[in-house]
């Protein structure tokens, strides 16, 4: 199974995310985002959107935005 996070350094939302998986423990990859919304193509090229956290799960075949239904995602489907 690949995780990929796509998160900004310095998020309080993306922080969140990193915690549940963490606490979940289940294995993932960071891509860390350009802190400009207009730098982040591959957000949009995945997500469809450019903000984060975006989480995306290639073994459930999902992508997924805002920290509170990612984190509602691990716990509920990963942990």
């Amino acid at each position: 199974m690949t995780l990929t996070l796509y998160a900004l350094d310095g998020c309080p939302y993306c922080e969140t995310v990193h915690d549940a998986l963490e606490a979940a423990g289940v294995d993932y990859e960071t891509e860390w985002v350009d802190a400009l919304h207009s730098e982040r193509n591959e957000v949009k090229r995945v997500s469809g959107q450019r903000g984060v956290p975006v989480l995306v799960d290639d073994g459930h075949g999902v992508t997924m935005a805002e920290s509170e239904n990612i984190v509602d995602y691990v716990e509920r489907t990963l942990a």
